[in-house]
C-alpha cells in the first residue's frame, strides 16, 4: 500500500472511532488534523469536503460489518442456522467495541443522519436496505430448506429481526441492562418459533 494510501486509511480509522464519541457532524477537517498531526491542507487534499469525510467513513464502517457480520455469516448452512449465525455475529459485532468506545457506528448514524439529506444519508439508507434484504433473503431460504412455513412474510422478518438488534443495542448502550443479550436471544428465539412450519 502507497504511504498515500496508508495515511487515508488512517485517516478515516480515527475517523470512524472518533465518529463514534462525537457524531458524524462533530467530525471536522480540523480536529482530525490535530488529532493526526497532519495540516490541514493536508488532510483536505485526501478529502474534499467534510461530506466526503462522512461518506468515507460510513463505507468503512459498512465494509467492516460486511467482514465480521454478513461473510463469516454465510459459510453456515442455508436457512435457519444461517439466519443463526447472522444473530450471532451482530450481536458479538455491537459487543465488541473496544475500538470504538462510542458504539456500533451505524446506529449512531442512524440516528444522527436520518434527516439530514445528503450523499452521507442516502449511502446509509441504501447500506441499510441491503442489510433488510440480506435478512429477508436467508428467510426466504429457510423456507426452501423447510425450515420455515411457506407463507411466511420475509420482509417482516428482516423487520422484526432488525428490531430486536435496535432493543439490544439500546437496552446494552444506554440502558446498561445486564439482561440486554439474554432479552435480545428470547426475542429472537421467539421470532424463529413464529417462523417455523408447525
Amino acid at each position: 500500500m502507497r504511504k498515500g494510501e496508508q495515511t487515508r486509511q488512517t485517516i478515516i480509522d480515527h475517523a470512524l472511532k472518533l465518529a463514534t464519541q462525537v457524531g458524524y457532524q462533530g467530525l471536522t477537517i480540523g480536529r482530525l488534523a490535530d488529532d493526526l498531526n497532519l495540516s490541514k491542507s493536508g488532510l483536505f487534499a485526501h478529502f474534499k469536503s467534510k461530506e466526503e469525510l462522512q461518506l468515507e467513513v460510513l463505507r468503512r464502517a459498512a465494509d467492516r460489518f460486511i467482514a465480521d457480520v454478513v461473510r463469516p455469516a454465510l459459510s453456515a448452512p442455508r436457512g435457519e442456522p444461517r439466519l443463526r449465525a447472522l444473530f450471532e455475529r451482530q450481536i458479538a459485532w455491537e459487543r465488541t467495541w473496544d475500538k470504538l468506545p462510542g458504539g456500533c457506528p451505524i446506529v449512531s448514524a442512524s440516528i444522527e443522519l436520518d434527516d439530514c439529506p445528503g450523499r452521507a444519508r442516502d449511502f446509509l439508507v441504501q447500506s441499510q436496505r441491503d442489510w433488510a434484504e440480506t435478512l429477508a433473503n436467508a428467510a426466504r431460504a429457510a423456507i426452501r430448506e423447510g425450515h420455515f412455513r411457506d407463507d411466511l412474510d420475509c420482509e417482516q422478518f428482516a423487520y422484526d429481526f432488525s428490531g430486536i438488534m435496535l432493543a439490544y443495542h439500546h437496552a446494552a448502550r444506554l440502558m446498561k441492562d445486564a439482561r440486554a443479550r439474554e432479552r435480545a436471544e428470547a426475542s429472537f428465539e421467539a421470532l424463529l418459533r413464529a417462523a417455523r412450519r408447525q
